[in-house]
């Protein structure tokens, strides 16, 4: 019988899947920089408000010093800078190839916990971050895009594919650091200090390069709205809170390996909502890239 960490990282799989293309949509609409700011605001709104329905307390009031510190940098880390890069990366690739590359993050999250906190890497771990990193290589020389069937030009791919490794990248530092930092706390108020800071983050860049007034410009556009809110229900709200869920009630390796399955999740749903057309090795690569994640955190 299927049990609460298991089930809960396959609902964040799933959230991620779905975000993927929520987020691609707005980002092309308004820009991702926009859509990774005002997801995050909705975020916080629901979190607060789940939290002053289930605990009482609408803020993290009650994390210690130490949880607040550490999981606020692992909010800059995975979100101001991850996401970043993640969801400009989507709008570039579009959000199969955007999504596959975060097939990157278990093996990066193996290395940063190796350099960080001394773990060490077993032989079978090296023989799946290969299976994953050429998986990847292999789906992404499958390069029909969207739904135009137009090929993406190689600036484009290549620049799309920097910034989803440095996505992936973010992810993996910022959940090394989220672990360290939530312990035994709760995984929804974990998340929202992690969406606090990371807004914060945000505010700070678009105060920098004087951009408020595009944040302005996107509030007004209904239909980019939408999708931004359903991004932000299916991502930080409740992909990342089910992800922390998972991690605390199984064991790492079963998490990672069930959270991986997002980018096959996404292919079915961009063929029959995009109708994008998705080659033999599209497929194929991905299947190679799960299954080189399996084998690394198994």
């Amino acid at each position: 019988m299927i049990q609460l960490g298991e089930l809960a990282a396959l609902g964040a799989a799933l959230c991620w899947a779905l975000t993927a293309l929520f987020f691609a949509h707005a980002g092309a609409r308004v820009g991702s920089l926009v859509v990774n700011f005002l997801r995050l605001v909705m975020a916080i709104a629901m979190l607060s408000a789940l939290g002053w329905a289930l605990r009482g307390l609408p803020w993290p009031t009650d994390a210690t010093p130490h949880a607040w510190l550490w999981l606020s940098i692992s909010g800059l880390v995975g979100f101001t800078f991850g996401d970043l890069c993640l969801f400009r990366a989507l709008v570039m690739i579009g959000p199969r190839l955007g999504s596959l590359l975060m097939s990157f993050a278990p093996p990066f999250a193996a290395i940063i916990g190796w350099l960080v906190l001394g773990e060490t890497l077993r032989l079978d771990q090296w023989f799946g971050m290969a299976l994953t990193m050429g998986g990847v290589a292999w789906a992404l020389s499958d390069r029909t895009p969207r739904g135009n069937g137009a090929p993406l030009d190689r600036r484009t791919l290549i620049i799309g594919v920097a910034l989803g490794i440095g996505g992936a990248l973010g992810q993996a530092g910022g959940l090394v650091l989220s672990k360290f930092g939530m312990a035994d706390y709760d995984p929804f108020a974990a998340t929202q200090v992690r969406v606090l800071a990371g807004s914060v983050g945000f505010a700070v860049i678009f105060t920098v390069t004087r951009r408020w007034s595009r944040v302005r410009a996107a509030i007004r556009q209904r239909g980019a709205m939408l999708t931004t809110s359903a991004g932000a229900v299916f991502g930080p709200f409740l992909g990342v809170s089910l992800s922390l869920v998972a991690v605390q009630n199984t064991s790492a390796g079963v998490a990672a390996s069930l959270m991986a399955i997002s980018p096959v999740l996404v292919i079915p749903i961009v063929v029959l909502w995009q109708r994008e057309r998705v080659g033999l090795g599209g497929v194929l690569g991905t299947v190679l890239a799960v299954m080189g994640v399996i084998v690394l955190v198994r």
